[in-house]
């Protein structure tokens, strides 16, 4: 989850913004022409000009290219700290994500960062005590659309995701909330690098009940763990126990839903509402 930490000024994110700004009215661009070119989404570029997202370092090399800024939106960026609205605890395994060559999560409390909606995000942080000042909770928001660049990054990622039906059955944030969330979810299973696996409510055989976990694959070939409870996250390098999650999440893909299942399962749970 990751929601509450020390956060920082969100000034050098509105700063970057208004340079980008600067240097694509210099261009004569619209947003939408700017995002055409950049191979982003309109809503992408105005947030980013806005303050309100974290630019990635793939959008940052084609603003500088497209835009011919002389250095300036990449000299910039350095001083955008992607670390920004993110747990403390959760920033190293946070690094990690950005070169890693697969990521594998369970998760039995929230839908995953990754896969979150922008309200869903709000409802979560809002109902997690104590509540976050609206600066605060901009940052947090800001920070995980930042991370979910990553279903998209370039090369791509290998995503598993494994998430409790009990979870979405929650309806965190209320039924609007739950239909648009649903809706995304099922758009992101149809990306080709993304697998999502519901594990079923009744399921007597269940390998993940120590709690959610998550695995990455480096760019080296080492695997790597993470596990997160109240206000701690542990970043797990040792082999054998790293092994051991591997074993508890390869049983749990085995356990859950299939992929095609669990689609039409989300296809039924929105259907219903």
């Amino acid at each position: 989850m990751a929601n509450g930490s020390p956060l920082e000024s969100s000034d050098t994110l509105r700063t970057f913004g208004a340079a980008l700004k600067v240097f694509r009215e210099r261009a004569l661009l619209t947003q939408e022409q700017l995002a055409e070119r950049l191979n982003y989404s309109h809503a992408s570029v105005a947030s980013v000009e806005q303050g309100r997202r974290m630019p990635t370092a793939q959008f940052v090399e084609r603003a500088e290219e497209a835009l011919e800024a002389f250095g300036v939106l990449r000299a910039m960026a350095r001083h955008v700290g992607r670390q920004r609205g993110l747990a403390v605890w959760f920033r190293e395994w946070a690094q990690l994500e950005e070169t890693a060559v697969g990521l594998c999560t369970y998760e039995c409390r929230v839908v995953p960062g990754l896969l979150q909606t922008e309200a869903y995000t709000r409802a979560v942080m809002l109902n997690v005590p104590p509540p976050p000042t609206q600066e605060q909770l901009e940052q947090r928001i800001a920070a995980r659309r930042a991370r979910q660049d990553l279903l998209r990054r370039e090369p791509p990622i290998a995503f598993s995701f494994i998430v409790e039906e009990s979870v979405l059955l929650r309806h965190t944030g209320g039924e609007e909330v739950t239909r648009e969330l649903l809706g995304h979810l099922l758009d992101c299973t149809e990306l080709w690098n993304v697998e999502l696996q519901i594990m079923p409510q009744r399921q007597p055989h269940h390998a993940g009940t120590d709690g959610p976990m998550r695995l990455l694959e480096t760019p080296e070939r080492q695997w790597l763990g993470y596990s997160e409870g109240q206000k701690t996250g542990q970043l797990v390098s040792d082999r054998e126990a790293v092994s051991v999650m591997q074993m508890r999440y390869a049983k749990m893909r085995s356990q859950a839903l299939s992929p095609a299942d669990s689609v039409e399962l989300l296809q039924r749970m929105r259907g219903a509402l």
